[in-house]
C-alpha cells in the first residue's frame, strides 16, 4: 500500500512517499481502507523530532482516522466487513488495567497510539486497528466528519464536559479559537451553556468563531497581553474555565485571564518550550491546572452522536491527497488552516 513514511525525525521532506506491506490483521484488529485522516498538530511535532515520549521510528503519521472495515481478525465480534468506522487516538489498549476497566483508556499504561508507534497510522491507503479502539458511525454523518471526530472534537468534549465541569452561566475563555480544537471548543463550550469568549490573533477568522457560538472575540497582535480585554468582559472577575489550546506562547495572559477558582484545562501544546511561573500564583486564587489526553471510545460515541443529531459541527476546511501531506503540514506551520484538513488516502 502506499503510505507517508518518516524514517527520522526532520522537516517536512522527512515525510516519504513510499510503498510498504499492507497491514496484516491479528485477532483482534479490523483492517480499515481510510477514507480521511485529519493532520493534526500532534503529527507535526512528531515527524518533528520534538515529541519524543511513545514515538518509535519509522512510522506513519496520523491519528484521525474514518474508514471502512475491509477485514476482521478471528475474535473481533463487534465489527463486520463493510462497517464504517472512527478510530479514537489509539489502535492498542491493555483492556484489563484499572484505567481501561475504568473508561479511562486514555490513561492506559500499555497504549500505542496512533500515528507515533511504528508503521500504524492515517497517512497511509489502510491501517490495523484493535476493536477496543474503534467505534461506528451513525448515518447520516459522512467518514470525511467522522475522522476528526475523536481528537479535534472528542479531546475538547473531555476538557469541556469531564474534566473542567463547564457548567451553565459560566465564563469560559477558549484559546486558539481559530484553529481545528478551537473551533469545537467553542461550540462544545456555548452547548454547555456557557459565556464563550474566544481569542485568536487571525481577524480574518472571528467572524466564523462568532458563527461557531463565541458570544465573544478577543482578537489581538501575536504576543501581545490579551488578557485586560478578558478582564473587562468579565466584569474584572476573570473567567471560570480555560480551555487551553495553545500552551506555552500564551501562558502568562491565559494565567493572569483565569479568575478565583477556575479551571486551567490544557489540552494543546504548541511547541517544546518551558515556562517559569510561582506556583502560589495559582494556590491563592484556588485555581486548578489539569490536564486531558485524548479521548475515550466512550466519549468517541458522544461526538458522534452530537454530530448525528447536528448539535456539533466538523469543522473542515481542506481536503489533500495523501501524497500531498507536505502542503497539508506547511499550511499548519504558518498558522494558515481554519479548523482542520484531511488526506484522503484512497482518492
Amino acid at each position: 500500500m502506499k503510505a507517508m513514511v518518516v524514517r527520522e525525525p526532520g522537516g517536512i521532506d522527512a515525510m516519504r512517499f513510499e510503498s510498504i506491506p499492507d497491514p496484516v490483521a491479528g485477532a483482534r484488529d479490523a483492517i480499515i481502507k481510510v477514507d480521511a485522516c485529519g493532520v493534526c498538530f500532534h503529527d507535526l511535532l512528531t515527524r518533528a523530532g520534538t515529541l519524543k515520549a511513545g514515538v518509535k521510528m519509522p512510522c506513519v503519521l496520523g491519528h484521525e482516522i474514518a474508514g471502512t472495515v475491509v477485514e476482521t481478525g478471528s475474535e473481533v465480534t463487534r465489527f463486520k466487513t463493510g462497517d464504517r468506522v472512527a478510530t479514537t487516538q489509539r489502535y492498542h489498549i491493555c483492556g484489563a488495567c484499572r484505567f481501561c476497566r475504568s473508561s479511562r483508556e486514555t490513561l492506559c499504561p500499555d497504549r500505542k497510539f496512533l500515528g507515533d508507534w511504528g508503521l500504524v497510522g492515517g497517512y497511509a491507503e489502510h491501517v490495523a486497528v484493535e476493536d477496543d479502539n474503534l467505534a461506528l458511525v451513525p448515518q447520516g454523518v459522512s467518514l470525511a466528519d467522522a475522522s476528526i471526530a475523536s481528537c479535534a472534537i472528542g479531546t475538547v468534549l473531555n476538557g469541556v464536559r469531564d474534566v473542567g465541569k463547564l457548567q451553565m452561566g459560566e465564563f469560559a475563555l477558549v484559546t486558539g479559537a481559530g484553529g481545528g480544537l478551537g473551533l469545537h471548543a467553542v461550540q462544545l463550550a456555548r452547548l454547555a451553556g456557557a459565556y464563550v469568549i474566544a481569542q485568536t490573533t487571525s481577524p480574518d477568522k472571528a467572524d466564523l468563531i462568532r458563527e461557531m457560538g463565541a458570544h465573544q472575540v478577543v482578537v489581538h497582535a501575536r504576543g501581545a497581553d490579551f488578557s485586560p480585554e478578558v478582564r473587562r468582559l468579565t466584569d474584572g472577575r476573570g473567567v471560570d474555565v480555560l480551555i487551553d489550546n495553545v500552551g506555552t506562547p500564551l501562558f502568562e495572559p491565559m494565567r493572569r485571564s483565569l479568575g478565583i477558582a477556575g479551571r486551567w484545562i490544557l489540552i494543546g501544546q504548541l511547541t517544546g518550550e518551558f515556562v517559569p511561573f510561582n506556583p502560589a500564583q495559582l494556590f491563592l486564587k484556588n485555581q486548578s491546572m489539569l490536564s486531558v489526553t485524548s479521548t475515550s471510545r466512550n466519549q468517541l460515541e458522544d461526538v458522534l452522536a452530537l454530530m448525528q443529531r447536528g448539535q456539533v459541527r466538523a469543522m473542515v476546511s481542506r481536503s489533500l491527497a495523501l501524497e500531498e501531506a507536505g502542503e497539508a503540514h506547511a499550511l499548519m506551520e504558518a498558522g494558515r488552516i481554519t479548523g482542520r484538513v484531511l488526506l484522503r488516502p484512497n482518492g
